[in-house]
C-alpha cells in the first residue's frame, strides 16, 4: 500500500455510502460477510477510510478563491463568499472538489460524517472480530488519528457539531444533536491519545521514506494535528472568551506544538521553492504528513494553474491567480514591509526602499517562489503581462492574449513543477499536497508563545523559518501589536495557498477587516513609444463579509432532518 494509492475495486464495490450519518437513508449497505471475514478486504476497507482527506490539487478551485489570496473571477457556485449571499439554502454549492466550484471542500458536512460513520463500524468490527490480521493495532490506530481529523476539518468549519461515536445502520431513525465546541475537542483528543499510546512497534512515531508504510498516519502526525487542533481551540473565534485570552489553552497549544519540535525529526527544508515541487513526499525532510500521488493516479493541478501557453483551455488555466493584495504583503529584502496599514490604509514604508516603478524589485525570495508576475522565468519562458498603451500590442501571458490568463496579472507557481517534470493533459503529476509541515509547527509554536507573553520565543521561532527563505530576522524592538502583525503575516506568507489563510483569518477574528477589502490586480502598461513600463494597481473585486460568515453554516435541510435537536452553526443563529 505504498503511498496509500491502491485502494481494491472489490472494496469499492462494496461501500459507496454516499450519504451523510446525519442523512439515514437506504442506499447500500457493507456485505459483513464477505468483508468482514477477509483480513485481506478488512485492509482494504480500511484503506478506502483514507480517502475522506481533502486536498487542494482535487480541482479547479482551490481554498485561496475563498480569500484574499487569490481572485475569483467566476460566475460559478463559489461566487456566493466574495458576494456575501452565502446562506443555510445554498451551502451546497460549497461541497464540490472538482471543476464546478466548492473551493476545495470548503462545505465538508457530508464528506466528513461520511468516513466519521465508516470509521465507526471499522472501530466496532475490530472490537468483535476473530479474523487474525497482523497489524490490527496500527489500523485501529490509524483509524482513530483519521476519525480526529475528519472531526477538526468539521469543527473548524461549523464549531460545535455532533460527536457521533457508534455506527448506525442506514435506514435507522436517529436525530443527533450538537456538542459544545470544547466537547468535540475533548473527544478529538481522546482519539489522538488513544493512537498515541498504542505501542510504538505496532504505531511508530514515524516512517522511513523507503518503507512501504511511508504516507500511512503516525504517532508525529497525530502530534502535527494536536498542534493545529490546540492552536484553534485557544484562538478568539473559538475560545468561550471570545478574545483569545485563556492562558491554560495558549499553553496547551505551545506544548503540543513544542513535543513534536522536540522530536527533532523534521528539519526545514533548505530551499523554499523546491519544499513544494519535489516528486514525492519521501523527498522533503520537512513534511510530516501529506497527501500523496502516482503517475497512474496523480493530479493535474499544473494544467489547471498555469498559463495559457502550457495548454491550458476552457478558462481553466491560471485559474487560482494571486491577488495583488497578497503581493503586497512580501516584505523587501531588507526584512521591511514594503507597506504599512493605517486605520485602513495603505501608504508605502519608506524604510522598505519599495520602489513602485519596480515593484517586484528586492521582493522576500519567497515571493519569486511563490508567484509567476511580469518578468518572471519559468520553464524556459519569459512571462510578459503588459498590453501597450496604445492596446494594439501585449505581452504573451496578457489577459489580452487569452482570456484562459489571469486579469490580475499573476500565476501561482508554487507547487508548480520545474522543467525536469512533464506537464501535460495526458501525463499526471505526482508533485504531493502538503498537509502538516514543520514550518507550519514552527509557526503555531511561535503563536502560542506570543499569546503566552514570551515574545523572545515568538521572534526566535518566526525567525528560523525566515531564515530558511533568506530573510533577515525581526529584531527584538519589534514587541506588542506590532509583532502580532508580523507573526500574522509571517503565516500568511510562509504558507501561501496552503490552505490556511482562509481559516487563519477567522480565528483571529481579523476578517471583518481584510474580507471585506477589495481584491486588487496589477495593471502593467508599456509606452507603446518608449517601451517604458508602468505598474497601476486595478480593483477587479468588491467583497462583503459580515460576522456571521465566521463558521459556515449547516444546510437547511439537515437542520430540519434532525427535528430541532441539531443546532445552526453559532454565528448563523
Amino acid at each position: 500500500m505504498k503511498k496509500l494509492l491502491i485502494i481494491t475495486t472489490i472494496i469499492l464495490s462494496l461501500i459507496s455510502c454516499s450519504g451523510s450519518i446525519l442523512d439515514i437513508t437506504p442506499e447500500d449497505r457493507v456485505s459483513d460477510a464477505t468483508v468482514w471475514a477477509d483480513a485481506n478486504l478488512i485492509t482494504a476497507y480500511h484503506t478506502e477510510l483514507y480517502s475522506g482527506i481533502i486536498h487542494g490539487f482535487s480541482g479547479v478551485h482551490m481554498q485561496s478563491k475563498a480569500t484574499d489570496e487569490a481572485i475569483n473571477s467566476m460566475s460559478w457556485g463559489i461566487n456566493i463568499l466574495p458576494n456575501g449571499s452565502l446562506s443555510p439554502d445554498n451551502v451546497g454549492a460549497l461541497s464540490s472538489t472538482d471543476w464546478t466550484g466548492g473551493c476545495g471542500g470548503l462545505n465538508y458536512w457530508d464528506q466528513g460524517y461520511k468516513y466519521i460513520r465508516k470509521i465507526n463500524l471499522f472501530l466496532e468490527k475490530m472490537n468483535t472480530t476473530t479474523v487474525t490480521i497482523t497489524n490490527k493495532a496500527q489500523l485501529i490506530a490509524e483509524a482513530k488519528f483519521l476519525r480526529a481529523y475528519y472531526y477538526f476539518l468539521l469543527v473548524k468549519r461549523y464549531g460545535g457539531v455532533p460527536v457521533v461515536s457508534k455506527y448506525y445502520e442506514l435506514g435507522t431513525t436517529q436525530t443527533f444533536s450538537s456538542g459544545t465546541f470544547d466537547e468535540c475537542v475533548t473527544f478529538i483528543d481522546k482519539d489522538l491519545s488513544d493512537a498515541l499510546a498504542t505501542g510504538d512497534s505496532d504505531f511508530p512515531k514515524t516512517y522511513a521514506s523507503t518503507s512501504s508504510n511511508f504516507g500511512r498516519a503516525t504517532k508525529d502526525v497525530c502530534l502535527a494535528l494536536r498542534s493545529r487542533l490546540f492552536l484553534y481551540a485557544a484562538s478568539p473565534l473559538f475560545d468561550a472568551t471570545g478574545n483569545g485570552k485563556d492562558k491554560a489553552k495558549w499553553q496547551k497549544a505551545a506544548d503540543a506544538a513544542k513535543a513534536l519540535i522536540d522530536r527533532n525529526a523534521y528539519p526545514l527544508y533548505p530551499n523554499y521553492r523546491k519544499c513544494f515541487v519535489l516528486a514525492t513526499g519521501a523527498d522533503n525532510s520537512e513534511v510530516i504528513f501529506s497527501r500523496n500521488f502516482t503517475v497512474n493516479n496523480g493530479q493535474n493541478a499544473p494544467m489547471y494553474n498555469l498559463g495559457r501557453r502550457f495548454g491550458g483551455y476552457g478558462g481553466f488555466s491560471a485559474s487560482n491567480g494571486p491577488s495583488q493584495n497578497l503581493v503586497d504583503d512580501y516584505d523587501m529584502t531588507n526584512g521591511e514591509p514594503a507597506f504599512n496599514w493605517t486605520n485602513g490604509v495603505q501608504t508605502i514604508n519608506p524604510a522598505s526602499g519599495y520602489n513602485p516603478k519596480h515593484p517586484y524589485w528586492n521582493r522576500d525570495p519567497r515571493f519569486d517562489a511563490s508567484i509567476i508576475h511580469d518578468s518572471t522565468t519559468y520553464r524556459g519562458f519569459l512571462h510578459t503581462f503588459w498590453v501597450a498603451s496604445d492596446t494594439k500590442t501585449w505581452g504573451d501571458d496578457s489577459y489580452k492574449q487569452s482570456s484562459d490568463n489571469p486579469r490580475g496579472n499573476y500565476i501561482i507557481k508554487k507547487f508548480m513543477p520545474d522543467a525536469d517534470i512533464i506537464i501535460n493533459w495526458n501525463t499526471t503529476c505526482t508533485i504531493p499536497w502538503i498537509l502538516f509541515r514543520m514550518g507550519e509547527i514552527y509557526l503555531n509554536y511561535a503563536e502560542a508563545e506570543f499569546e503566552l507573553g514570551d515574545e523572545a520565543t515568538c521572534r526566535q521561532y518566526i525567525n528560523l523559518v525566515r531564515a530558511r527563505a533568506g530573510m533577515p530576522g525581526i529584531p527584538a524592538t519589534v514587541t506588542g501589536e506590532t509583532l502580532r502583525a508580523r507573526l500574522y503575516n509571517e503565516r500568511r506568507i510562509e504558507l501561501a495557498f496552503e490552505e490556511h489563510r482562509y481559516w487563519d483569518v477567522r480565528r483571529w477574528k481579523i476578517a471583518m477587516d481584510v474580507e471585506n477589502r477589495p481584491l486588487y490586480g496589477m495593471d502593467v502598461i508599456k509606452d507603446a513609444d518608449t517601451g517604458v513600463m508602468t505598474y497601476t494597481p486595478v480593483k477587479l473585486l468588491n467583497r462583503i463579509f459580515t460576522s456571521k460568515n465566521y463558521l459556515i453554516p449547516i444546510a437547511t435541510d439537515e437542520i430540519k432532518k434532525n427535528k430541532g435537536a441539531l443546532l445552526q452553526s453559532i454565528t448563523w443563529r
